[in-house]
């Protein structure tokens, strides 16, 4: 095929995007790559030490702790966060299309704009085991202080409720954008049919929302998989390591233990994991769709 100058001229527009994205993505990961490889304490200068950082980050206890952690934070919020944001979406449209629909879309989205740092403070001082006001609140009805942030049992667990509740007012939006672009038509030959709204939600919303659910699965798990803020905030990785993740051991090897080259293989752990999930997912959506469209 013959190129015209209008090629040429489409290329030349989208260059410094392409620029931007190899000095922002690529060239940041193949550095990231290279000093793993070394010995880098940002003092010094790097040596080169082979596959001893791999070799570590096979045996540290607290990478596996952390490896588990980020995705039973993973398998708890990405699902939750996407019934939730569909349903909620599914609701506003059919039956509260008028301003109260607004204040309600309106009001979930306040979390997604606040900073996740601001979040994590207030949550922290909301669940404090004494004089928290979680706690406050179910004293009332006669449950007795719980202590959210210190039991190892439930931490992390309170964290996926704030990460669910900060997250889902997105979701929602992009859902909500995708039922109003279905057509009117299909609902109304279900019903004349005499289709159950029941029915035609899972008959009819949910197959024409196919991509924007996958869309929706792949930017949930790659957020999750780089939470770091949440936890840095209201747990700082405890107790213990229960709330430890990945990103949370990143920064702790580069910018408290200045162990940039430790710090980096780490990172390529993360990438290499969320890579694989990506293609799982991938292969998955499209087994199920014949081809996400």
């Amino acid at each position: 095929m013959q190129r015209t100058k209008n090629d040429y001229w489409g290329y030349f527009f989208i260059l410094p995007s392409v620029l931007i994205l190899i000095a922002c993505y690529v060239i940041p990961i193949i550095m990231d790559f290279y000093y793993s490889f070394t010995d880098y304490n940002i003092v010094q200068p790097s040596t080169f030490a082979g596959l001893k950082n791999y070799s570590y980050l096979i045996k540290d206890p607290f990478i596996r702790a952390a490896v588990r952690n980020t995705f039973v934070y993973t398998i708890i919020v990405v699902p939750t966060q996407t019934i939730l944001a569909l349903v909620l979406a599914n609701l506003l449209a059919k039956l509260c299309r008028n301003r109260w629909g607004n204040f309600v879309r309106s009001s979930l989205f306040i979390p997604v704009i606040s900073s996740m740092i601001l979040v994590g403070s207030i949550w922290r001082i909301f669940l404090r085991t004494d004089g928290g006001f979680i706690n406050n609140v179910l004293r009332v009805i006669g449950i007795s202080n719980i202590n959210w942030l210190g039991d190892k049992d439930l931490a992390l667990i309170s964290i996926c409720i704030v990460a669910i509740w900060k997250s889902v007012g997105y979701f929602l939006v992009i859902y909500y954008a995708g039922i109003m672009d279905i057509p009117s038509s299909l609902y109304e030959a279900a019903k004349v049919d005499g289709a159950t709204p029941v029915q035609q939600f899972f008959n009819i919303t949910l197959p024409m929302l196919k991509p924007i659910t996958y869309l929706v699965v792949t930017l949930g798990t790659i957020w999750s998989f780089q939470v770091f803020d949440l936890v840095y905030t209201m747990t700082g990785g405890g107790p213990g390591f229960a709330t430890n993740t990945l990103v949370l051991n990143i920064y702790t090897s580069a910018f408290k233990e200045y162990r940039m080259g430790y710090a980096s293989a780490i990172s390529i752990l993360l990438l290499i994991m969320i890579l694989c999930v990506s293609v799982i997912q991938k292969a998955t959506f499209d087994r199920k769709t014949g081809g996400v469209k």
